[in-house]
């Protein structure tokens, strides 16, 4: 396999993480680690064994410290991540739960990832990257950021590299949600893959089916269409057809938290390889599966030699 160079922009987090299942304000013991949707992106895709760059502001802070050390414990390429003295970095709090999604809670405003900007960006040269995988919540994080990201996508384009793009909605983070759906929409018609869930589907473009969802966006301009459809798998659409992917059905459920990072780790790699695209959504589905079955946000992300073993020994549900 030849190792590929994908380049994300995003804002990594401090994370801690509740010990004991209760409201947040009744914790009284977490753990700490690192979250961020493209940071999971980022880890899942190294220990796959490719190169994954990470664009991004952190502070001159612990949070910031225990960011830039994690990322170079895995292997992440920290050469476009800066450290912004004036600014801290961002953090949150998630709770434990055995059943459905944690409640998170985020403390995230002004911090130093929401000050980038596109003059943050200018000398960064794309051709030097395999890919770029984005996301809206960066862009979601101020105004400079979302300049930032459109100036991303359209280097992107110049350099002839793929855009994937996952829409990640954190509707706290935007000032409206007709600027949300306005903004995100615009941003995945650049794209070549469009990686939105059902639910998302229904906030963007009024329909949670994911032929209407697919249907949308092709028609918007993206030239792939995948739809995160849960415990069914996902469902993907391109202008000559479509197919469905069926999930592998975990064993157990630790946490839901990362799941979609850990889908699109796999089918960004298996793309880049040059696999079928039925090959690459197949390995997508048996990573989110792999991840919500650890407590971490990324720390279940497999190796190819882990991911080659539960592929072998677990099969897709329904086959």
């Amino acid at each position: 396999m030849e190792a590929k160079r994908i380049l994300t922009a995003g804002e990594p987090m401090g994370l801690f993480i509740a010990q004991e299942e209760a409201k947040l304000e009744k914790v009284k013991h977490f753990s700490t680690s690192v979250a961020g949707a493209e940071f999971n992106v980022a880890v899942g895709l190294t220990r796959l064994g490719h190169t994954a760059g990470y664009l991004t502001k952190v502070g001159d802070d612990p949070f910031g410290r225990q960011i830039i050390n994690c990322m170079n414990e895995n292997g992440i390429d920290t050469s476009l991540t800066q450290i912004d003295p004036d600014h801290r970095t961002g953090f949150m709090l998630k709770s434990k739960t055995s059943q459905g999604d944690p409640d998170i809670y985020y403390y995230r405003k002004g911090s130093a990832s929401s000050t980038i900007s596109p003059e943050d960006v200018r000398d960064v040269d794309l051709t030097q990257w395999d890919a770029i995988h984005l996301s809206g919540i960066l862009p979601a994080t101020s105004e400079t950021a979302l300049a930032t990201t459109y100036h991303l996508m359209a280097a992107a384009k110049k350099a002839g590299i793929p855009i994937f793009f996952d829409p990640n909605l954190r509707p706290q983070l935007w000032p409206s949600k007709e600027k949300m759906v306005e903004e995100i929409n615009k941003m995945a018609a650049q794209a070549d893959y469009v990686l939105p869930g059902e639910n998302e589907g229904l906030t963007l473009c009024g329909r949670k089916d994911p032929l209407g969802i697919g249907s949308f966006y092709l028609g918007l301009g993206a030239k792939t269409v995948i739809v995160k459809t849960g415990a069914n798998g996902a469902e993907t659409f391109t202008k000559d057809g479509s197919f469905h992917t069926p999930a592998y059905p975990p064993k157990e459920i630790v946490d839901t938290v990362g799941a979609g990072d850990g889908f699109a780790a796999g089918v960004i790699s298996a793309v880049l390889e040059g696999l079928p695209l039925e090959e690459a959504v197949r390995r997508g589905s048996a990573i989110g599966t792999i991840q919500i079955m650890h407590v971490s946000d990324n720390e279940g992300l497999p190796t190819r030699e882990q991911l080659a073993k539960f592929m072998a020994e677990n099969k897709q549900k329904n086959c």
